[in-house]
């Protein structure tokens, strides 16, 4: 049954190709919306604070400071109205879900760039 799954998922679902990015990387994503029959571009621009699941069911959860609120939003990695993701920053953390980041603020919400 799960080698049936993989081939209906390896043969039917179109895979975009994405920029490699983790936790602590700063990425702007590109999505359509549809508003009644027009549709545009927006965009999203923040910290990755985690990539969770494999395969089909991966998605990703970006985390944004709007103003003094904190605004945070999953996006599934096979989402047809995923355009294209920018890699804005590589940032160096020590943990693949960063879900500290949620309480910090100034100095400290501050994440060091990766060192290439």
């Amino acid at each position: 049954m799960a080698d049936l799954l993989k081939f209906v998922q390896d043969e039917f679902v179109t895979r975009k190709d994405f920029p490699v990015f983790g936790a602590g990387d700063t990425i702007t994503v590109f999505y359509e919306i549809k508003e009644g029959e027009k549709t545009r571009t927006q965009f999203f621009k923040g910290v990755v604070i985690q990539r969770r699941g494999s395969g089909n069911t991966e998605t990703f959860t970006i985390r944004k400071m709007s103003g003094s609120v904190g605004v945070e939003r999953i996006f599934p990695v096979n989402l047809p109205a995923l355009q294209k993701i920018e890699i804005n920053k590589k940032g160096h953390v020590r943990r693949a879900r960063i879900f500290y980041f949620r309480e910090l603020t100034g100095k400290k919400a501050k994440i060091r760039d990766k060192r290439r």
